[in-house]
C-alpha cells in the first residue's frame, strides 16, 4: 500500500503496480495508479480542489504545517497489505506517520510501515532503492536507479559543456506557494543548481518557507519560476492570474523580460519520484531554450505574466 502519490510512482515505475492494494486519493500517475483503492480524504479541501475557498485554505494549512489528509483505517483494514508506504517529511502533503502507525497497532495485523524521507537527488534514488528492497524488487530498481543516473548524467554534461562555451547561470527564485509566497526547499534548490541555474531564496536540502514579495524584489531573478505543490501547470497559471500582486511587480526583472513560468509542480517538482529528473530537463531548457531543445516534458510550463496575455 502506498501512502505517499511518489511512492505510487516509484511502485509502478519497478512493474509492481499489480499488487498495489491502496493509495491515496492524490496518487494519479500513471493513468493506472487511478484502478487502485483509495485508502485516504482530504480534511477541508485538497489542493486538486479548485474553488478559491478551499485554495485559501489550503494555503492556511501549509502555513500553519497542518496536514489535508485523513486516513480511512476501515479500507486499510479490508485491504490487507504487507507492507504500506508512508513518510515524515512533510506533515502537511501527506497521511501523518504517527496517524499510519497507530492504525497499524489497531489492526494488530503483520504490516511492515517503511517511511520515506528523502530530502536531496540521491535521497530519492536511495528511497527507489528502499522499495525496491522492501518489494523484492533489486533488480528492477537497480536497473532504474541507473538509468535515472544515466539520464542526469547527460543533463549535468551538457550544462557543462554550455557553461564552457560562456553561457552563465540564470539567476532564479522557486516558489512553491504564492499566497503566501514560499521559498522552494528540500531537492528543488538543487533540480535548479544541476540545471544550471542559481536559486536565489531557497536553499538545499532544507524545508520550504514562508517569504515575501520584498524579498523576491530584493533578489530581483531573471526568472521566476512557479511551482506550488499539487498544482499543474495550467492550474498553476489560473491561480497566478487571480492572484493579488503588489503594484510595482511588473518592475520585477523577470516579469519585465516575459520570463515567469508556471510550471507542473505536482509533476515534477513536490513529489520526490523518479519524475523529478524530467524537472531538471524542464529547468534546463527554461533555462538555456539553446542548448536543450525539446527536452523538457509536454504541457510541463507555461510563460505567465504581462508579456503573455491569456
Amino acid at each position: 500500500m502506498s501512502l505517499l502519490p511518489s511512492a505510487t510512482e516509484i511502485v509502478f515505475s519497478l512493474g509492481l503496480g499489480d499488487e498495489l492494494v491502496g493509495r491515496t486519493h492524490e496518487c494519479d500517475h500513471p493513468q493506472e495508479a487511478l484502478a487502485v483503492p483509495v485508502m485516504t480524504a482530504d480534511v477541508g479541501g485538497s489542493p486538486q480542489d479548485t474553488s478559491r475557498e478551499t485554495h485559501d485554505r489550503v494555503g492556511r494549512s501549509i502555513h500553519r504545517g497542518r496536514s489535508l489528509y485523513r486516513l480511512d483505517t476501515d479500507a486499510l483494514a479490508e485491504a490487507h497489505p504487507d507492507l504500506i508506504i508512508t513518510q515524515e517529511l512533510c506533515e502537511v502533503c501527506a497521511v501523518s506517520y504517527r496517524e499510519v502507525t497507530e492504525a497499524v497497532r489497531a489492526i494488530d495485523g503483520d504490516i511492515t510501515v517503511v517511511s520515506l524521507e528523502p530530502t536531496s537527488i540521491e535521497g530519492i534514488l536511495n528511497t527507489i532503492s528502499t522499495v525496491g528492497a522492501m518489494a523484492e524488487a533489486e533488480d528492477e530498481a537497480v536497473g532504474l536507479v541507473e538509468l535515472l543516473r544515466e539520464r542526469l548524467g547527460a543533463i549535468e554534461n551538457r550544462v557543462l559543456e554550455r557553461r564552457l562555451a560562456g553561457v552563465r547561470p540564470r539567476r532564479v527564485v522557486c516558489l512553491e506557494w504564492l499566497d503566501p509566497p514560499f521559498a522552494a526547499g528540500h531537492w528543488v534548490p538543487e533540480q535548479v543548481r544541476r540545471a544550471g541555474g542559481w536559486e536565489l531564496l531557497g536553499n538545499e536540502g532544507a524545508k520550504s518557507v514562508p517569504t515575501t514579495w520584498e524579498q523576491v524584489r530584493d533578489v530581483d531573478p531573471e526568472q521566476l519560476m512557479l511551482m506550488p505543490c499539487g498544482f499543474d501547470a495550467r492550474r498553476t497559471a489560473d491561480e497566478f492570474d487571480a492572484m493579488d500582486r503588489p503594484e510595482w511587480f511588473d518592475d520585477l526583472r523577470a516579469v519585465s523580460r516575459g520570463e515567469v513560468f508556471a510550471l507542473d509542480g505536482s509533476g515534477y517538482f513536490s513529489r520526490p519520484g523518479p519524475r523529478v529528473i524530467d524537472g531538471i530537463a524542464l529547468l534546463a531548457e527554461l533555462f538555456d531554450p539553446e542548448g536543450f531543445i525539446d527536452v523538457a516534458p509536454p504541457a510541463a510550463w507555461i510563460p505567465v505574466g504581462p508579456a503573455y496575455p491569456r
